[in-house]
């Protein structure tokens, strides 16, 4: 006869099975309704273009509707602030920039931790930015630019998309490594930078690749370096910053796409899949060469220890350039 004792054990061991079992079922269910995909950036960026070719394509491909939402402000804090106390269910995702990892460098308090409050789904893209001024600045190269600064120390402006940005930091590392005082004018999205700077509010910023291919073909902007260490395909003429005469400046920004802490890891793995198949058709290829960015995946546990030491190396930038909040 069985006790009392044993059918308690034996109901916590099919509790737990049952529970085991779920996790699959409901990975294999996901998505039964609309995913919200945050953008924690002003609409018309870098990262907003990069996440609407990303979600039309997954919104096909997991027949649910991937609704990006762009929730902008403090340097990308509000919009993954908002996920990270979201339900770890799958139905709430960020996609992440660099400034991911710079922001607990520049801010003196986070609401939530860059690494544990996240579950990291995969890295996507890589893209140089490019230092662009206005047609009206008198400065046809990076040293003609240089010496403009350091004749008139805090008159040139460059924008950013906001404090404690990749854009933000970006001039802030120039600046340090070519002894220049340049006066920093930060937006709350990169497309409000890009229309000042075309209309000559401000000189000067370090824009991502998409905004530069609208407006430089155009001669709205004048292209005078990418921050990388190769020249990129879609601006050739266009020397890196090394090559313009600024050692060791070398910098990119990057895209990736996280859940919120504790979202199961086969729903995780369900969209690392789906997402490395869609990144490897010829036609999003296509769309993100196209945007100036270059594909590049990686697994959940890859994408967690580069986050970790991209945040390493961009604390060192922060330090040793000095940059702050203004």
């Amino acid at each position: 006869m069985r006790t009392p004792r044993f059918r308690l054990v034996a109901g916590a061991v099919l509790t737990a099975l049952a529970a085991s079992l779920s996790v699959p079922v409901a990975a294999q269910t996901y998505p039964s309704k609309p995913v919200r995909l945050i953008v924690p950036f002003a609409p018309g960026g870098f990262t907003d273009v990069v996440a609407r070719i990303l979600g039309q394509r997954l919104s096909v491909s997991m027949g649910q509707q991937f609704i990006i939402e762009n929730k902008a402000g403090a340097g990308s804090t509000i919009g993954t602030d908002f996920v990270a106390k979201a339900a770890p269910d799958g139905y709430t995702l960020v996609m992440i920039s660099t400034t991911h990892v710079i922001s607990p460098w520049i801010y003196k308090s986070m609401p939530y931790d860059p690494i544990k409050s996240f579950v990291p789904v995969t890295k996507l893209v890589d893209s140089p930015y490019v230092l662009l001024v206005n047609p009206k600045v008198p400065a046809r190269n990076v040293q003609e630019f240089i010496a403009l600064a350091k004749a008139s120390p805090d008159t040139l402006r460059y924008a950013s998309s906001g404090n404690g940005s990749s854009q933000h930091l970006m001039g802030g590392l120039f600046a340090s490594l070519t002894g220049t005082k340049l006066q920093h004018v930060p937006y709350r999205g990169s497309s409000g930078a890009a229309t000042d700077l075309v209309a000559g509010v401000v000189e000067s910023s370090f824009a991502g690749v998409p905004n530069a291919l609208a407006q430089v073909p155009a001669g709205r902007l004048r292209a005078l370096a990418v921050t990388t260490a190769k020249r990129i395909p879609q601006l050739p003429d266009v020397p890196t910053l090394q090559e313009a005469g600024v050692p060791g400046y070398e910098a990119s920004v990057w895209l990736a796409l996280l859940a919120p802490a504790g979202t199961p890891r086969d729903i995780v793995n369900r969209l690392n899949a789906e997402v490395a198949k869609l990144m490897e058709s010829g036609e999003t290829r296509k769309a993100l060469y196209e945007a100036g960015v270059e594909v590049s995946l990686s697994t959940p546990d890859a994408l967690g220890e580069y986050m970790v030491k991209e945040m390493e190396r961009w604390g060192k930038v922060v330090k040793d350039t000095g940059t702050k909040l203004e």
